[in-house]
């Protein structure tokens, strides 16, 4: 009997989503990404797929950069001293950006439409602690970029964007520190979904049994 507590992704549901959401919010058209950031390992998958169906002016396919976080779920325990608030809000990084040696003295955030890339939306610990660090490195970006030019040279606009396959319909812990994501509609979810326990096929041992009961779900829906 399957557990109904779990929903079951497919690998095509995948596939169709992004290319759904592509078009249903008109990124190529309105956000026109340069640059995905993928969130380990959940956006792995997804910003490859993305790649697929988003194109850049130059014809060129759009680089993807990986980032690795980690969300440290506090256990509650009987300590009267334990605070709450910070039960499942600790991030660590166990990956950052890359750019390699050819981007040492350029500023490869800068002036750029990123896309932060993961596969659900839950507590929103984990993508609020990525634009946070993201900021942080576009502002360091933008004093190098006053330094190194003329005074009154426009400082070149960087916007972030989010895309997630799934949002969980519940209250987030923590809101995104950059608002005009939300304000402004670069905030692009792929599916609602109650607070259940989403199994990716990435997270599959045996593939062929999660794809059936994949299919029995969205036979049954």
């Amino acid at each position: 009997m399957q557990n109904d507590d779990k929903i079951y992704i497919s690998y095509d549901q995948v596939h169709k989503l992004t290319k759904e959401t592509v078009e249903r919010y008109r990124i190529n058209e309105n956000f026109k990404p340069d640059l995905m950031i993928a969130i380990g390992g959940g956006g792995f998958i997804p910003a490859r797929i993305l790649r697929t169906f988003l194109k850049r002016q130059s014809g060129q396919n759009i680089p993807i950069q990986a980032i690795g976080l980690s969300l440290y779920e506090d256990l509650v325990t009987s300590d009267p001293s334990s605070d709450p608030d910070i039960i499942g809000t600790q991030v660590i990084k166990t990956q950052w950006l890359q750019f390699g040696p050819s981007y040492a003295d350029t500023c490869p955030l800068l002036g750029k439409n990123i896309l932060i890339v993961d596969e659900v939306d839950d507590t929103r610990t984990t993508l609020a602690y990525a634009v946070q660090e993201l900021l942080k490195d576009i502002e360091e970006e933008k004093r190098k970029f006053i330094e190194t030019n003329s005074a009154g040279t426009p400082v070149p606009e960087t916007k972030l964007a989010v895309f997630v396959l799934h949002n969980k319909k519940k209250e987030k812990r923590m809101e995104l520190p950059d608002p005009s994501i939300v304000n402004e509609g670069r905030y692009f979810a792929a599916k609602e979904t109650p607070d259940k326990w989403l199994v990716y096929p990435w997270e599959a041992n045996d593939i062929d049994e999660h794809t059936k009961k994949s299919s029995l779900q969205e036979n049954n829906e």
